[in-house]
This record gives structure tokens, sequence and C-alpha cells, in this order.
């Protein structure tokens, strides 16, 4: 049985970032998984040591030169791309209790080439193009200090993006990656090892999503589930960087050579 399928199966239903929960879950994981969550919070720790040292941040280098910080703009301006693996994301605010969010994306040419978004018969026109075929991945919530507080979901409208089912997204997460130094090569750096260092608990929240969907189109089977404006997060977890990486150190240490 896969990782995947320890979570869809409940082991992690409840799982918290320094909680008995987690443990179970990282002590279940194949050990190449959890080594390269481990290297992931190697790298999450020398982003911080060197933001540290000129005295920035990870929200401050995306908005570093970008001007005023407006609501609903994208930060940077035109987003950020990489042509090479097709991941993607952007920096913006509207909502309360944090000061921003991050979106995470991989566009069409970076997926496998058998997967294609769900069925879909209703009024919205999605993404048809295959440079303009996107799917959104998780959003991490940021304080006014620069970190990380929680991973959420989304509904579909929130990004405008294309529809894939679960087991479509998760095999994508691998596939997020900025490899290039634009606007900021710790804050890339960053972002990408933040979806390897959460990786158990971005799956339990695609999961999530997707039962919230279910569950959502059976009370108002009438009402197009993708376009209702009374469904906007799908799924969310507090997190705390300190706190996954200690679990992460902690089980690798007492697991047999």
């Amino acid at each position: 049985m896969n990782e995947t399928a320890d979570i869809e199966n409940g082991v992690a239903r409840d799982m918290t970032n320094d909680a008995p929960e987690l443990r179970n879950v990282l002590r279940a994981l194949p050990r190449e998984r959890l080594d390269r969550m481990n290297a992931a919070a190697d790298e999450i720790l020398e982003c911080y040591r060197v933001l540290k040292k000129g005295g920035a941040n990870i929200v401050g280098e995306i908005l570093k030169g970008q001007g005023t910080f407006y609501e609903w703009d994208h930060y940077p301006e035109g987003d950020v791309y990489d042509d090479e693996t097709h991941a993607q994301y952007y920096y913006h605010a509207h909502r309360e209790g944090e000061h921003g969010h991050f979106h995470t994306f991989l566009r069409k040419k970076g997926m496998r080439e058998d997967m294609s978004p769900v069925p879909y018969d209703g009024p919205e026109v999605w993404p048809a193009e295959e440079d303009e075929i996107i799917c959104h991945l998780i959003a991490i919530s940021m304080d006014s200090a620069g970190f990380p507080i929680s991973l959420f979901t989304t509904n579909r409208w929130v990004t405008g993006e294309n529809w894939y089912d679960k087991a479509d997204v998760i095999d994508m997460l691998d596939s997020f990656i900025i490899d290039h130094s634009t606007p900021s090569w710790p804050a890339n750096r960053w972002l990408t090892a933040m979806l390897q260092l959460f990786r158990p608990q971005i799956e339990l929240l695609i999961i999530q999503r997707d039962e919230k969907i279910a569950k959502w189109r059976e009370k108002k089977p009438d009402v197009d589930v993708f376009e209702d404006r009374d469904l906007e997060i799908t799924s969310s977890l507090d997190i705390r960087v300190e706190d996954q990486i200690r679990a992460i150190k902690e089980v690798i240490q007492g697991r047999p050579n």
C-alpha cells in the first residue's frame, strides 16, 4: 500500500504537525519519500538562514520592487513560471487572518500525457488550449512576518483552473519545481521545498477537497458545484514548519539503518 492509500484510509484524518498521528504517518512512509521530506527540511532551513542574514523574508522577496501592495493583484506581476517544469505560482491577499497567500499550479505541459480534467457539462468555459490548461495544487497562507501558517485548497472558480481528480493532482506534486532565480532564488527554492516538506498533509487536503466537492454536490444537486460562490475553501490545515521538521528528524533518527 502506498502513502496516498495510507492517508486516504484514515491514518492521518486528524493529523496535526506536532502529534502522534503525524509521526505514525511519517513512520509508514517509504524511506525514499521520508528522505525527500528531510532534504526539503534542510533546504527550507538554508533558505531561512540566508534570508535572515540579509534581514529579509520570503514574502518580502516576492514583493521587492513591486510598488504598493494591493489586494487581489498578483505578485510578482505576471506570476512566476518555469518554462522547463511548467510550474507556476503567484502571491496575493484578500483574506482576513493572514498577510497573503501563495497559489501554486502546474500547467498542462508539465503533466503526464494521460492526464485529463474531470468531465464537465456546465455552462462555464474552462481553459481549453494547451498553454492555458492549468491545475491548482495547494495554497500556502503567510503571516505578516513572512512565515507560513496554513495550507488550503480551493474550489475551481477561485483560480479559474481546470479541475483534475485527486489522484492526478497528488501525482503532480513532485513536478512543482521552480528552478530559476526570478524574482528570488531563496523564495523559489523555499516554495518548491514546501510542497515536499508537507507532502502527507497536502495529499490529505487534496483528498478532503474532493470529498467536500462530492458532499456539496449531494447537498445542492441543482447548482454547478465548481462555480458556487458559497464554496470557496474546500479544505485547510494550520501548520508550523518547525514542528514538521522536528517530527521528520525524530522519525529518521529513530528508524533502523
